[in-house]
């Protein structure tokens, strides 16, 4: 497996960026010690948000309104109305099950992407079986589906592997919640009227040090199911939007009163042409100390060491490459890594 590894530590203040089902930030046990978390669905999704700002090429959509779109595209490719809608409707029950209360939508959202849905109508439009469209058609424009991977539960045969890899992101030290109490003041009471709060309220939130991984499988990307049907140089265009999204895209959560933007303080690279991903998680099973000093330094410190206690037992774990020093930022640690 031809591999890049990102592995990540990165500081956020008074946050709550990913919130579980009653709204607390999401934390998990590690090493007997409770830890603060971000869930991989929510860094995937703030990534590929960002990517999609970034660069054409990453225009898949995730949604449960399939009969519009696929009706649309029919129409344009010459069918007629009638006829455009009972295939669209035929689509829609290959993808997933419709929804007999919302006759717009199926039950289970499907990742499409523009040109997928226009290579699929035009297909049936000049008289192509319907499934056989389905999975003849490209998706050069959709790079977020060949990284970020795809589901359909109708039919396995359509589902796409993820080039991506991606770990829940987990504070490097014990991470207790705290509770915020606040306040709002109504604006119109006078001065003569009691002096209490509109409203009063509590929010949960935390603060620490991840640690987080993400890896692309480089030989699955360039895959027929992927983007197989793109050049290098293009391929590398994708790579180098996806990364620089993965290392600065931050969750949304709370943004306007909790807004938590920062930017990573380190981050490695490894370069593996062969072998299988490798977190560097269990450098913190020992949770990291501040000594006065913060979390940051004490846990690149605990990351280093470990890489050097698994190379001196495993072997070499690849080309390795420091964003800090690395010469020319961000971009010049992206185009090295890309070689």
């Amino acid at each position: 497996m031809n591999l890049i590894e990102l592995h990540i530590l990165q500081s956020f203040p008074v946050s709550c960026l990913n919130r579980d089902d009653v709204g607390s930030p999401k934390s998990a046990l590690f090493g007997g010690t409770r830890r603060a978390r971000i869930s991989s669905q929510c860094l995937k999704r703030a990534s590929r948000l960002l990517a999609h700002d970034l660069h054409r090429g990453f225009d898949g959509i995730r949604s449960r309104y399939l009969l519009a779109p696929f009706t649309d595209a029919l129409l344009q490719a010459g069918l007629e109305e009638e006829l455009a809608k009972a295939k669209a409707d035929e689509l829609c029950k290959l993808f997933s099950k419709p929804d007999s209360k919302n006759p717009d939508q199926v039950t289970t959202a499907v990742y499409l992407s523009p040109s997928e849905i226009a290579n699929i109508s035009t297909a049936i439009a000049a008289g192509e079986e319907t499934k056989k469209a389905i999975k003849n058609a490209t998706r050069n424009d959709a790079a977020d589906i060949a990284l970020f991977g795809r589901m359909v539960a109708n039919d396995a045969s359509l589902n796409v592997e993820g080039a991506a890899m991606f770990s829940h992101a987990l504070s490097t030290h014990r991470t207790d919640n705290e509770v915020d109490f606040f306040s709002a003041v109504d604006d119109r009471k006078v001065d003569s009227e009691d002096a209490g709060a509109s409203m009063i309220g509590t929010l949960e939130f935390n603060s620490a040090t991840y640690y987080r991984y993400l890896a692309i499988n480089l030989d699955l990307l360039a895959s027929p199911q992927h983007l197989a049907g793109l050049s290098d140089d293009e391929r590398k265009d994708i790579l180098r939007t996806f990364i620089r999204s993965a290392l600065v895209a931050v969750p949304g959560a709370r943004k306007n009163s909790m807004n938590a933007g920062t930017l990573p303080h380190e981050v490695l690279g490894i370069r593996k042409p062969t072998g299988q991903p490798l977190q560097l998680i269990n450098a913190f099973e020992n949770p990291v100390k501040a000594h006065d000093n913060g979390f940051a330094e004490a846990s690149l410190v605990a990351m280093n060491q470990h890489l050097a206690d698994i190379e001196r037992i495993w072997g070499d774990q690849g080309e390795k490459l420091y964003l800090t020093q690395t010469p020319g930022g961000i971009d010049a640690f992206i185009h090295q890594l890309l070689g």
